[in-house]
């Protein structure tokens, strides 16, 4: 299989790691930054528009895709980069989160997990052999193990059956994956709890996963809880595979990430707040469908190089936002998808030069943003 991280660089000043990762599709530098297009289609992007933002890897959801067009569909595209023309590395989650976020009845056996179709009611099931059949036919270069995402705050006893579950799905997963040119990679959870974070990862490094991730993040903990849980998962964690921590895209939480150790990110954040007019920039945050902005011409951020910024003014934007024109969902989501994958480049170049220490303090300080009192996008 080729498919492996290559760890270039080791930061001096704080730990952080620069490395490039290597796929069927190509290679991708990390710490990145990867973008969601959740139905083959990162919304209102075009490819074009992904292989100028230079986006990397694209992540794609198992379970949305599922249901439509269906995994066949996909699979007699000839995988899903073909089937949405994106030449690039992708990756599918393992449709476990949607399972346990979108069904408010569901049940959960050892076998997997039955549940009503979000769409129309129907009555589906998804075991972990499931979840890996559909990802083989989709045909990313990574995938997911089916997992139980239990919300926060979940008790230690129910946390402690989940895990167990979790480990026992794992395998099964493993078991089930037949394309070896996918790489599979394992998924910690844990909770908040330290004793079964140290346990999930410990039972899944056993299986030999080519990479793993850190779950249960982002279901509604605050942001010292999030940090915690990285730092309970990632020391258990192999030095030299990729760490994708799943579901988060502020840019404090990214860097804080990164400075424990974390390789990949993703998140809905960037391209679902700009549909509504928000915006991150160089000096803050900034709500296009202010007033203010009537009769601004200058672009969103003076230090961004996206193709919004170089030929669009906040006027024109905002123009666009108050008449309702599905141009500025485009517009404004090239925009913050270039925001966060500049910062993920910008960080690269910190950690090859030893001092991704002092950027983040100057971007934390520059955002009155502060560990003790954490808050992002």
């Amino acid at each position: 299989m080729d498919f492996y991280l290559e760890i270039k660089h080791i930061c001096k000043q704080t730990g952080a790691r620069y490395g490039i990762l290597h796929t069927p599709h190509g290679d991708v530098e990390t710490p990145m930054f990867m973008p969601v297009g959740t139905l083959a289609s990162v919304k209102y992007l075009s490819p074009e528009d992904l292989y100028e933002l230079e986006a990397g890897v694209i992540l794609a959801n198992t379970y949305h895709l599922w249901l439509r067009p269906g995994e066949n569909v996909v699979a007699n595209a000839g995988g899903i980069q073909k089937f949405m023309n994106y030449n690039g590395p992708m990756l599918t989650d393992s449709g476990g989160f949607q399972v346990f976020s979108l069904s408010e009845k569901r049940k959960i056996s050892e076998e997997g997990v039955t549940f009503k179709n979000h769409l129309n009611g129907e009555k589906l099931f998804l075991s972990p052999e499931k979840s890996i059949e559909i990802q083989n036919k989709l045909g990313a270069d990574i995938i997911m193990s089916f997992d139980e995402c239990p919300g926060y705050p979940s008790t230690h006893d129910y946390m402690k059956k989940s895990v167990e579950r979790t480990i026992r799905w794992a395998e099964r997963g493993k078991i089930a994956h037949q394309n070896n040119k996918q790489a599979l990679f394992g998924i910690v959870q844990g909770g908040e709890y330290p004793d079964l974070r140290q346990y999930c990862a410990k039972e899944l490094v056993k299986l030999d996963f080519p990479g793993y991730s850190i779950g249960g993040t982002s279901v509604g903990e605050d942001k010292e809880t999030l940090y915690k849980m990285i730092d309970y998962s990632i020391k258990y964690l192999p030095k030299d595979k990729p760490r994708y921590l799943m579901g988060v895209g502020s840019y404090d939480a990214i860097l804080e990430g990164i400075m424990r150790g974390v390789d990949m990110f993703d998140c809905v954040l960037p391209t679902r707040i700009a549909r509504h007019g928000a915006l991150m920039t160089s000096k803050g945050r900034l709500n296009i469908r202010d007033k203010k902005y009537e009769y601004d011409l200058l672009p969103i951020d003076d230090e961004c190089d996206c193709y919004t910024c170089k030929n669009y003014t906040r006027s024109y934007l905002r123009h666009l936002y108050k008449c309702e024109e599905g141009l500025v969902k485009r517009l404004l989501s090239i925009h913050n998808l270039r925001f966060l994958i500049n910062l993920t480049k910008e960080v690269r170049k910190a950690i090859q030069e030893d001092r991704f220490g002092d950027f983040k303090n100057d971007f934390f300080e520059k955002y009155g943003l502060n560990s003790k009192n954490p808050r992002g996008f």
